[in-house]
């Protein structure tokens, strides 16, 4: 590759990279069906011909953005340094982490939402999405199996069980977060509010998976 290529190379991927990125923008404030292909090129400062190049059509861009959000979470969780001779504390602080990964990144949660609205029509297109889960997962199973191995945690456990519970305590309170503020005449925005929550669901994790003297409840 001599050098002219290498740097007309490095500019699309940047022009590819700043419409993914205008996308993920435009669809968490718009969602898919206000998000218009117009106000994602003005967003990259691009235009509609290069997003077309690019990704083929707003649906495929959509799909894109929904991999790029995984693909985000995951790179975060493998930064995770678990001590896995702990299992508690790694469960624990897995919890924490996704936990604080919803709240300081709306956007993910905003394009998931959106996604389900659509009955999950993007994300089946997907061919990315079943790896990236299983990232996902491989990261919460050698927790399990070290907690197992050690007699804290019980033998029989289904590991995906355990992510959607994860999953769920932390993206629930975040997704519905405007409406159970009003319903509850509370604001969980509310830093002490998010932490007492986090204390909360972590506990609730690790209940749910330690084993009981004498039991190995199913």
């Amino acid at each position: 590759m001599n050098k002219k290529t290498g740097i007309r190379a490095a500019q699309a991927q940047q022009t590819r990279t700043r419409i993914l990125e205008a996308a993920v923008k435009v669809f968490t404030r718009d969602g898919y069906s206000g998000g218009r292909v117009e106000s994602i090129s003005r967003e990259a400062e691009s235009n509609d011909r290069m997003l077309y190049y690019y990704f083929g059509s707003k649906e495929q861009l959509f799909i894109c953005v929904l991999e790029h959000t995984y693909e985000q979470f995951n790179k975060a969780e493998s930064r995770l340094k678990l001590d896995l001779s702990q299992p508690l504390v790694a469960l624990q602080e897995l919890v924490a982490f996704v936990w604080h990964y919803y709240v300081k990144h709306p956007e993910f949660v905003a394009i998931l939402s959106n996604e389900n609205l659509h009955n999950g029509k993007h994300a089946q297109q997907s061919s990315e999405l079943r790896r990236l889960s299983g990232e996902a997962v491989g990261v919460l199973r050698p927790i399990i199996e070290a907690g197992q191995a050690q007699g804290v945690f019980r033998e029989v456990l289904d590991i995906k069980h355990v992510y959607l519970m994860i999953a769920s305590l932390c993206y629930f309170y975040n997704s519905n977060r405007h409406t159970l503020s009003s319903f509850l005449g509370e604001d969980l925005a509310d830093k002490a509010q998010q932490q007492d929550w986090l204390g909360f669901i972590q506990d609730l994790v690790v209940r749910g998976v330690m084993k009981l003297p004498g039991q190995d409840l199913r």
